[in-house]
């Protein structure tokens, strides 16, 4: 059977075993796995072909797609790094992570292509655009050359350039508390162990149908990927508009296995659903956020023989826990466990273990340990670090320092073993299934030049998780902020998901703390009321 030491190999290895089996489904059409590694073969030749080298990063800004999914592995057989770009984003965002990683080759499409040229004019690492239909009458900036990636495909095969399990694979960018989004860089092995792990305990196989109904830009979206082709199951490919899409899909593909965050899950269960989905739908999982008990229990009444699968995760570490199915009625509230192969500790501040339910910082080690933020020392210092003595699980005589991940949420350990989630430490909003930094938001909106001073801030929203409300005071010289004209400027400005649901106007200067910046937490107490 073929080693899987590398994300490529897991694809290659589905294929070994079975060539003629779907690996995926986009809309009418069907790939199977010995179809699927000739391509990526093909276009891994490709971008060695255009001079690419070892580790350069690879931008991908598509929809879920067959050439998405193709892109991702192709840069890894190449033995570059893929960056998937989130679909929604608006050039303001995609510049910042081309230029931030230096993108040498961007994969985009003609539609998608001509909304970006005045970004990549400002992208000076990019030498090659490929399209994936005809570039016939389309133009980029000077210096880069566009491509058709039917021609690469018709690249002869050709080895790529050597890497290891350690080596950087693919660069997932997130919003941070502060600043623009980070990119968390992740290794081969971060990604293959993790995709391991998770269909270990999902007990994934070949005859499951998993929806990709998440962005493939996230941890917990590209991983329907890795943990579908480590079964060598067939996993659908849904760019989802209305929650209804999702399930015309579920009923369309009769899906065994669908992962989603709590907003969509509340939608979903707000539909009426075929009795038919209860019959193939094996398991449900939740991430990126607390599901509320009440949604969790009207999924359970709609699929009474699926198992819930409540999980919990950061991006610096792909995945951390999950509460097994059979936990659920105990401890509807609990994050679980550790995923197998991994650790997660409690810690004190001194790196000491906290004891059974006391409050303390959530840290993780083991293989699914990223590789720190790109080129960011000061933010990777603040996360990762080698793990304290005093946390008592490596021995003294160890002199290489593990590395492990501090999440910055507090947690507490119950007396069998069970976690409970209790805050965050930063000041994350946590938005539609998004992490997202009130700086970018706020970086969104200055930008328009239609405020003064501006804070954003995450108020609790029963659907939402929390909602976006921007607390603006008037630009320079005039009385009031035109909302409608900001908000209009806000949505061609910033994906959906950051466009705050609530503009606050305040005359004069917003509060600020006695080091003269903006004192969010005054802001927020006097702001963010019921009847606000």
């Amino acid at each position: 059977m073929t080693e899987t030491h590398l994300l490529h190999d897991l694809l290659g290895a589905a294929a070994a075993r079975h060539p003629s089996s779907i690996a995926l489904t986009y809309g009418q059409q069907h790939c199977a796995y010995g179809d699927l590694l000739d391509q990526v073969q093909h276009l891994a030749a490709g971008l060695v072909a255009l001079g690419l080298r070892r580790g350069e990063r690879v931008g991908i800004f598509l929809e879920k797609r067959f050439e998405t999914v193709v892109s991702c592995f192709g840069a890894s057989a190449a033995g570059a790094v893929f960056v998937p770009i989130n679909p929604i984003l608006r050039p303001l965002q995609i510049g910042h992570i081309m230029r931030d990683c230096g993108v040498r080759v961007l994969v985009t499409s003609p539609q998608r292509l001509p909304a970006l040229l005045e970004t990549l004019g400002e992208c000076p690492e990019l030498r090659h655009v490929i399209l994936t239909d005809d570039p016939q009458g389309l133009s980029v900036p000077d210096g880069v050359s566009l491509h058709a990636y039917a021609q690469l495909l018709r690249s002869e095969p050709r080895a790529g350039h050597r890497v290891i399990d350690s080596d950087p694979v693919a660069i997932l960018y997130t919003s941070g508390s502060t600043g623009k989004p980070k990119g968390v860089v992740l290794s081969h092995r971060n990604v293959l162990v993790g995709g391991k792990s998770v269909a270990q305990y999902l007990e994934n196989r070949a005859d499951d149908v998993l929806l990709a109904a998440l962005p493939l830009s996230f941890d917990a979206g590209f991983s329907q990927l890795t943990t579908g082709f480590h079964a060598g199951a067939r996993v659908v490919l849904l760019n989802h508009v209305l929650p209804q899409d999702v399930v015309k899909a579920m009923v369309r593909e009769r899906v065994t296995g669908l992962t989603a965050v709590p907003p969509l899950w509340i939608q979903l269960t707000q539909l009426k659903w075929p009795e038919s989905v209860a019959e193939h739908l094996r398991y449900f999982a939740n991430t990126g956020g607390r599901m509320p008990l009440e949604t969790l229990t009207q999924l359970r009444q709609l699929f009474p023989r699926s198992k819930p699968f409540l999980m919990y995760g950061l991006t610096e570490a792909f995945r951390a826990t999950y509460l097994p199915p059979e936990q659920v009625d105990t401890r509807p509230d609990s994050i679980g466990k550790a995923i197998p192969n991994s650790e997660v500790l409690v810690l004190r501040p001194d790196g000491s273990p906290c004891d059974a339910d006391e409050p303390g910082e959530l840290v993780q080690r083991g293989p699914l340990v990223a590789l720190g933020y790109w080129n960011d020392a000061e933010r990777t210092a603040e996360r990762y670090k080698p793990l304290p003595a005093a946390a008592g699980v490596r021995h003294g005589a160890v002199m290489i320092p593990e590395m492990a991940v501090f999440s910055g949420d507090v947690v507490r350990r119950d007396a069998e073993g069970y976690l409970y989630f209790i805050g965050r430490r930063d000041e994350m909003i946590k938005t539609s299934g998004y992490r997202v930094s009130p700086t970018e938001v706020e970086e969104g909106i200055y930008s328009t030049g239609l405020v003064g001073e501006c804070v954003a801030l995450g108020k609790a929203d029963a659907a939402l998780g929390q909602s976006i409300t921007a607390v603006v005071t008037p630009p320079a010289g005039a009385q009031d902020v035109d909302v409608e004209a900001l908000l209009r400027e806000c949505r061609l400005r910033l994906p959906v998901y950051m466009v705050p649901r609530q503009i606050k106007v305040l005359t004069g200067h917003l509060p600020r703390n006695p080091n003269g910046k903006l004192d969010r937490k005054e802001i927020a107490a006097q702001q963010l009321q019921d009847d606000v």
